[in-house]
């Protein structure tokens, strides 16, 4: 074999190798999770907090059908546009053959928990498991008990139309890795970081992303470009918020500001979803905001 040769071929090993070991990586990185559900499964689902949870939580801001007076039925179909592409809420109801009619606990689990499908395929964190992930085991338990009371709905859930590399949904699993953190950007042992952060996930909306999409927390709540680029969600850092804790939580109750003007938009899904929780929870919400850093 001629030295020209040689080094051809060794070249072509060399690059057969490379990406033999990329592919690998990839595979390694992306792969689905598993969690041992051994000590969750025997938990009971107390319903009346799985539905309090579900308010928190705002699942029905994002996954109501197109029919608002129908207040439970999930049927999804709403759009949401951003830099990567439309995403569409999917039907989330109890029918077996459009929704989530099929689920287990652990599958319902591993959704909120991992933000991965039965099949172990990555959701898009447009699905706002980021911050579901920090939810407590017996909270999901009891969401899931609530949940499977929900009437069902047969209408079909819309793909998502998303930008190439972004409609590769196995690279989900790397953005995982760098940005899924279970740590809370407030103090963990006060019970209001966790209303806010894993359940209301406030900052999904109020706080700036970078341009994988990540929440960037040195910006916590100072407010966002909207991800449809039409105009900026406002900080709700007391910096720049000036209401009174009482005048927040108030806002959250009714939907009136100081001002007497109305919460619109998106905003008012997620008072009317939040104005069914106690008063101890939304003034426990006025104090997060009130102390954010």
């Amino acid at each position: 074999m001629k030295l020209r040769d040689k080094v051809s071929f060794t070249r072509s090993i060399f690059i057969l190798a490379a990406f033999a070991v990329g592919l690998a990586c990839h595979f390694y990185l992306t792969a689905p999770r598993a969690i041992d559900m051994t000590e969750i499964k025997v938990l009971s689902g107390v319903r009346e907090n799985g539905e309090r949870i579900f308010y928190a939580a705002g699942c029905g801001s994002c996954h109501l059908g197109t029919d608002r007076s129908e207040k439970l039925m999930l049927s999804g179909g709403r759009a949401f546009e951003t830099q990567f592409g439309t995403f569409y809420a999917p039907n989330v109801s109890m029918s077996k053959e459009f929704g989530i009619g099929e689920w287990s606990l652990e599958n319902f689990y591993h959704a909120i928990k991992l933000g991965q499908s039965p099949l172990g395929k990555h959701y898009y964190p447009a699905f706002p498991y980021p911050a579901y992930s920090r939810m407590l085991d017996s909270d999901i338990v009891d969401l899931w008990s609530f949940w499977q009371t929900l009437p069902v709905s047969n209408e079909p859930s819309k793909d998502h139309k998303l930008f190439l590399p972004f409609n590769m949904r196995s690279n989900i699993g790397i953005w995982k890795r760098l940005f899924l953190r279970q740590e809370f950007v407030g103090d963990a042992k006060n019970s209001s970081t966790y209303l806010v952060e894993a359940l209301a996930h406030c900052a999904e909306c109020h706080t700036p992303r970078n341009s994988f999409g990540a929440l960037n927390s040195k910006k916590w709540m100072r407010g966002a470009a909207n991800p449809s680029g039409k105009g900026k969600i406002p900080s709700i850092h007391p910096r720049d918020l000036k209401w009174t804790s009482g005048e927040i939580a108030e806002y959250l109750r009714s939907g009136l500001t100081p001002e007497y003007d109305v919460a619109g938009g998106n905003m008012a899904l997620v008072v009317e979803n939040l104005s069914k929780l106690s008063n101890e929870d939304l003034e426990a919400i006025a104090l997060y905001i009130k102390n954010v850093k």
